[in-house]
């Protein structure tokens, strides 16, 4: 017994590197990424790689690797939960909880003073213009890190080219993100590289899926008060809807428009388009919809129901992928997961850009932007969002008088 704790306790401690910066200083971080991080769930893991990898090297390229694949395999938010995984690297729960808050927070209050403007001044009609050039430019930052994105993670490995390639076109075809098939890959490159032994783990049996049409059935039976409505449905969306903003919009659609008729169409498409216009997740769009449909009540209920179902989901299995993340089976899963998911990631980029990419001005502006973020590796997200929000403001009435 006495080995087996000492042994627990070096494998622990050599899961990671030591910290080379304070908590604080990663908080600060998260908070400059939730104020001025555009470019939805792809730029902004990529700006973590970028920033905390590749710049400042606070954290390891496995370790963010193992990140990036739990917030894949897990349902919720992906740019949060790697955020939040993050912080549990070096400072563990309470790491987790502060840099989940920070990147989350600065988000949650625009929408907020956003929300008030909408309800109060009957609308967001400056916003398509807005929108028009905001959207071009996103297509373009997005682009720049899913291409940085595959380069560190699929490399030269055939197997994971193969990987990457079906999962982006099963992105683009069915415009989803489909969890089972991020699993089916981290199981083909484990058995591939380091098959088990006699025994195929029966941890595996934990992945079945939910029966969710009798889960949603059973909840939509009961006669819940307006605000408990709200938090039951929001918490499903993040305990249930895998991926990234792109995937959990429709399943909003269904429950806030199609099901309760809390919004009208035209209100979830503004929701969605401040979703896309200010910095921070994509999913922070749910405390808009929380705003319009209950005032701040709603929209803190509606965000607490998002966002605690994949703080659990990564911090619960987190320990085990700090602790078991070198064995080769868990490192090749990992590296299938992670080929998975940036193949999806890429596939979301063409997606995405069918809808922001309308006419030839926005195809140029997303050219543009990749021109410049390739040329000029220091040029800052946010100055390229402004000039193209303001370019947006001057074009879209002309175009459309």
């Amino acid at each position: 017994m006495r080995r087996l704790k000492e042994f627990d306790l070096n494998f622990s401690a050599s899961s990671s590197s030591p910290a080379t910066y304070s908590l604080w200083a990663l908080v600060r971080y998260m908070l400059a990424l939730g104020t001025w991080g555009f470019g939805g769930p792809v730029a902004l893991v990529g700006y973590m790689h970028r920033d905390l990898v590749e710049r400042r090297g606070w954290i390891t390229e496995s370790d963010y690797k193992e990140g990036l694949a739990l917030a894949q395999l897990a349902p919720g938010p992906m740019a949060a939960q790697t955020a939040i995984y993050m912080g549990y690297v070096h400072y563990r729960l309470l790491g987790a909880t502060l840099a989940g808050l920070a990147f989350v927070l600065p988000s949650f209050l625009m929408v907020l003073a956003i929300g008030w403007a909408y309800q109060h001044f009957g609308g967001l009609t400056w916003m398509q213009a807005v929108f028009y050039g905001v959207g071009a430019a996103v297509i373009g930052i997005i682009a720049i890190s899913a291409h940085k994105l595959t380069t560190k993670s699929v490399g030269k490995d055939k197997l994971l080219w193969a990987i990457f390639l079906v999962l982006a076109s099963v992105t683009v075809y069915t415009e989803s993100e489909i969890a089972w098939l991020f699993l089916a890959a981290g199981v083909v490159v484990w058995l591939w590289r380091a098959p088990p032994k006699g025994w195929f783990g029966s941890g595996l049996s934990a992945l079945a899926p939910v029966d969710l049409p009798q889960s949603s059935a059973w909840l939509s039976s009961q006669d819940w008060t307006l605000l408990t409505q709200i938090g039951v449905f929001f918490a499903k969306a993040g305990a249930f809807v895998f991926g990234s903003g792109l995937a959990i919009v429709p399943f909003l659609y269904g429950g806030v428009v199609t099901e309760h008729h809390w919004l009208t169409d035209k209100q979830f498409v503004d929701a969605v388009a401040v979703a896309m216009i200010t910095p921070g997740p994509v999913v922070i769009t749910v405390g808009f919809i929380g705003y319009l449909v209950a005032g701040v009540p709603g929209a803190c209920i509606a965000a607490l129901g998002t966002f605690l179902p994949c703080y659990l989901f990564t911090v619960i299995p987190a320990p085990y992928f700090k602790k078991y993340g070198k064995l080769p089976g868990i490192v090749a899963f990992v590296d299938g997961v992670t080929a998975a998911a940036v193949g999806a990631i890429t596939g979301s980029v063409i997606v995405i850009a069918k809808r922001s990419i309308v006419d030839g001005p926005t195809a140029l502006m997303a050219l543009i932007t990749v021109a410049l973020l390739w040329k000029f590796k220091k040029l800052q997200e946010p100055v390229v969002v402004l000039g193209a929000a303001l370019i947006g403001l001057v074009l879209y009435p002309l175009l459309h008088p």
